[in-house]
């Protein structure tokens, strides 16, 4: 009976996996060009430079972007002045242009982006002859290529040219142009683009490149600033070009398939890391363009497919604006149109760069997680300053203002507690990895001195507890000692510092200076009408809804507040989400739908936000209504979430989010399964997600109920699992390969 059990469950499990395979839900379609940059075009990227992808049969413009292009005066600190000083802003880069001699009507127009390979593509019939597009963004060889081919019998026949949104010249020779220049923020920049041809040929003409007759034309672009992120050297590094120039002869001489070969290698290691299965979509509807499957999903439509691969995209769009070596993904990932974009396309601490890498760790992209830490470390000693100015000159540690750029500036409000959410993302990256040499030399230190920064700053009232002085519950409501968002990053800064220094069996005696500040610390309350209250004072609202829910960071991303240790208050946390939600108050008695949260609550970071929160509070029917919102109301045809506008934060957001209603680890055990809506529990499997503590996770299921699991970590060990309702203690697998 017991090997007729395990046949069935390892039959299920491999049906699963191959289900997910086999349904290629994971690539984006269009059946016209994408002619709106921030609604219709596809972006690819290496983490450094990225692209928006057009795919226009004649007049075809990509636009592109490098992630150091910023304007601004190094180590500003103080008004957000975003223009070519002060605090300055992210840039446009410029424009690769390809005008093509017009072949007829076009026919049978596809445009793709397929989110495991990293490859864009677009083809189209004209004349009886087929006429594709490719493009790719290599990481491994840091270099953009973009490619046009026409089928037997066919020819492609053009101009190219190359434009600099900085006003740099752009000059042709041979089959290359180039452009360079500096800003008035003395940083250098400088892109150069190679063309190489099979049959036909290319001349020079003006500042273009004409090519005639070609059977195929291959573009290779790569863009840089002089920008080095190091405060002792002024933000500033070599020259661009000599680098740019290297790396485009190295790129030339491996040719165009062997970049293609080592990209998709490269690509698809980080994207197939983690995949969900929630459902099955209909043939005729999976047949379907994305922007008609969105619309009718926001119609009202089931489509558990375009759920997945929303997940998707998500990782898809990190592991392409945020890689080992380069800055983290900004307000628009790496993707910008202007040179005054929206909020500078800044780091904005008060949710939207740590929704951004909510992802990173659970959803098996911990490499990606390395640009952040990488800037938290750079930034470190400009806030020092900063803060120093700003709170007196013996304060120790650090904190920030709400917008930062990366020459070390500090812009708009204080966001007196933006260095303890940093340091949560220091401390995640080792509960998830536990990598020792990284806790030791990295995240302990950053930890240890922003508990000093803290220790300094608390204020102790009569009564002996202690307050975040002058604090504020972003973006909501007055300054005043107390808030709650405030003291609950605190504590969880204080909790992540003890459970790094027990790991390393140091600073014993700080240790309890920090265990004896967090017990102090005034607690949460709940208040009058049952809500979890967002200041010292009970004066929340029951109608109000706001956009941030600042005051619930305890439930997530934080650890404070959770049903099985907290239960009353989970429920005041649950009483005050229904009421961000238009669900409590004049309206506790109608019915909690995705329409009832409306108005400002609608935004594109939101959604994500309060899906991860209904998650942690076992509620998968509202935490599907979440990603039901999201798609329905802030998401655009190419699958971008918008606040409006174009703002990262919803896709990467979400993405972090969905992991969170498969599998929760901050409790003290794995929990399977902890809130699934209904439509998802049919049947499904996730498989690569990560749990803390080092732990890998398989799992799927059929009506709810686990069927299967599996959980992998470096060596054999004992760990603790929620599955169907128990709590058992389980054996771990040797780590997956």
């Amino acid at each position: 009976m017991k090997k007729r059990i395990l046949i069935a469950l390892l039959t299920l499990w491999t049906a699963s996996g191959l289900r997910a395979q086999d349904k290629n839900s994971f690539v984006l379609w269009y059946d016209k060009p994408g002619m709106n940059w921030e609604s219709e075009r596809l972006p690819v990227g290496n983490g450094r430079m990225g692209a928006m992808m057009m795919g226009a049969v004649e007049n075809d413009t990509i636009q592109f972007n490098e992630q150091s292009l910023w304007s601004g005066d190094n180590n500003w600190d103080g008004a957000y002045e975003t223009g070519d000083h002060g605090f300055g802003a992210y840039r446009n880069f410029g424009e690769l242009r390809v005008q093509l001699d017009a072949a007829g009507t076009a026919n049978e127009y596809k445009r793709s982006l397929d989110l495991v390979s990293g490859l864009y593509n677009s083809m189209y019939t004209s004349g009886g002859i087929r006429y594709q597009r490719e493009a790719f963004a290599s990481y491994p060889d840091q270099v953009m290529v973009f490619r046009y081919t026409a089928g037997k019998g066919g020819k492609v026949s053009g101009r190219i040219s190359l434009w600099s949104a900085q006003g740099a010249a752009s000059v042709a020779s041979g089959n290359l142009l180039q452009f360079s220049g500096t800003m008035p923020n003395q940083l250098k920049y400088a892109a150069q683009v190679a063309a190489l041809h099979e049959g036909g040929s290319i001349t020079v003409t003006g500042n273009e490149l004409v090519f005639t007759g070609c059977k195929a034309l291959t573009l290779y672009l790569d863009a840089r600033t002089n920008y080095k992120p190091d405060y002792n050297a002024g933000w500033r590094g070599a020259d661009p070009m000599p680098l740019i120039e290297k790396e485009l002869n190295a790129a030339l001489s491996k040719g165009y398939m062997a970049l293609r070969t080592a990209h998709i290698k490269d690509f698809t290691r980080l994207a197939a890391a983690a995949r969900i299965d929630v459902g099955i979509t209909p043939a005729a509807l999976r047949a379907l363009s994305t922007d008609i499957r969105r619309a009718k999903y926001a119609a009202g439509g089931a489509d558990p497919d375009l759920e997945e691969t929303l997940f998707q995209y998500g990782r898809y769009l990190l592991i392409s604006s945020s890689r080992p070596g380069g800055l983290p993904a900004n307000l628009q990932g790496l993707w910008n149109n202007s040179n005054n974009p929206p909020w500078a396309s800044d780091y904005h601490n008060n949710i939207n760069i740590q929704m951004n890498y909510w992802l990173a760790e659970p959803a098996n992209l911990s490499e990606c997680n390395q640009p952040l830490i990488d800037y938290i470390v750079a930034q470190a000693e400009p806030c020092r300053l900063a803060t120093r100015k700003a709170f007196g000159a013996n304060t120790r540690g650090w904190t920030a203002r709400t917008s930062q750029s990366i020459f070390g500036g500090n812009g708009w409000e204080w966001n007196i507690p933006a260095s303890a959410w940093y340091a949560q993302h220091v401390y995640e990256h080792w509960a998830f990895t536990m990598d020792r040499v990284y806790l030791k030399n990295t995240a302990y230190p950053i930890l240890k001195e922003i508990c000093n920064y803290w220790e300094d700053r608390l204020k102790q009232l009569p009564d002996g507890s202690l307050v975040v002085p002058d604090g504020w519950s972003p973006e909501h409501g007055p300054r005043e000692d107390g808030v709650m968002h405030d003291q609950q990053l605190v504590w969880d800064l204080f909790q992540n510092y003890l459970d790094a220094a027990k790991a390393l069996n140091i600073d014993v005696a700080y240790q309890e200076k920090v265990a004896d500040m967090q017990h102090r610390l005034a607690p949460n309350k709940i208040g009058k009408w049952g809500q979890l209250q967002e200041w010292q004072t009970d004066r929340d609202d029951p109608d109000d809804q706001h956009r941030h829910t600042s005051h619930l960071f305890a439930v997530y991303p934080g650890r404070q507040i959770n049903l099985k240790q907290t239960p009353e208050l989970a429920k005041a946390a649950i009483i005050s989400l229904r009421s961000r939600s238009g669900n409590y108050g004049k309206n506790i008695n109608k019915p909690f739908t995705v329409a009832s949260t409306v108005g400002d609550s609608r935004r594109s970071w939101s959604w994500p936000w309060r899906c991860a929160l209904w998650a942690r509070l076992g509620e998968g029917e509202k935490a599907g209504m979440m990603i039901r919102g999201l798609i329905t109301y802030n998401l655009m045809p190419n699958l971008f979430t918008t606040h409006p506008p174009f703002q990262i934060d919803g896709n990467l957001g979400i993405s972090g989010a969905i992991p969170e209603m498969l599998l929760q680890s901050h409790a003290g055990e794995i929990s399977l399964l902890p809130a699934v809506p209904a439509a998802w529990k049919v049947s499904g499997s996730f498989k690569g997600l990560k749990a803390r503590g080092g732990f890998t996770v398989d799992c799927s299921w059929k009506n709810g109920w686990v069927v299967y699991y599996r959980i992998y970590s470096e060596r054999p060990q004992k760990v603790w699992v929620r599955v169907n309702g128990a709590v058992k203690e389980v054996m771990t697998g040797t780590a997956k390969k």
